[in-house]
C-alpha cells in the first residue's frame, strides 16, 4: 500500500477522524488525570496509527497489525475505565465504542487479507 492509498484507505479516514473527536476529549479531563488515564489513552491512540502505518508501508505486515490490535484493546479498556472515573459519560463511551467497533472490524478485515 503506498502512502497515498493509505491516506484514502476507510480505515486511516475513520481512525484520523476518531483521534480528532478523542484528543479534544481528553483535553478535557481535569489537570491531574490529563498526565495520567489522558496520556495514557492518547499514547495508545497514536501507537494504535502508528502500527497502521507501519503496517501499510511494510511488506511484513502481520507484526503491525497484531500490534494495532493490542492498542485498540488496549484503548478499549482505558476508555472503560474512563466512564467508572465519571471523566467519560456513557454517551461518549456509546460514541467511542461505536468507533473502535467499526475500526476494528477494517482491522480484522485486513489482518484476514494479509
Amino acid at each position: 500500500m503506498s502512502r497515498i492509498e493509505a491516506k484514502q484507505s476507510p480505515i486511516f479516514t475513520k481512525t484520523e477522524a476518531f483521534m480528532g473527536w478523542l484528543l479534544n476529549h481528553t483535553a478535557h479531563y481535569p489537570r491531574i488525570e490529563r498526565f495520567r488515564l489522558a496520556a495514557q489513552i492518547d499514547g495508545a491512540l497514536f501507537a494504535f496509527h502508528e502500527s497502521l502505518l507501519r503496517a501499510a508501508l511494510s511488506e511484513e505486515q502481520k507484526p503491525y497489525l497484531l500490534e494495532a490490535d493490542v492498542q485498540l484493546q488496549k484503548l478499549r479498556t482505558l476508555l472503560r475505565l474512563a466512564v467508572e472515573l465519571g471523566y467519560t459519560t456513557s454517551d461518549q463511551f456509546f460514541f467511542a465504542s461505536q468507533h473502535t467497533t467499526e475500526i476494528g472490524r477494517l482491522l480484522g478485515g485486513w489482518m484476514r487479507s494479509s
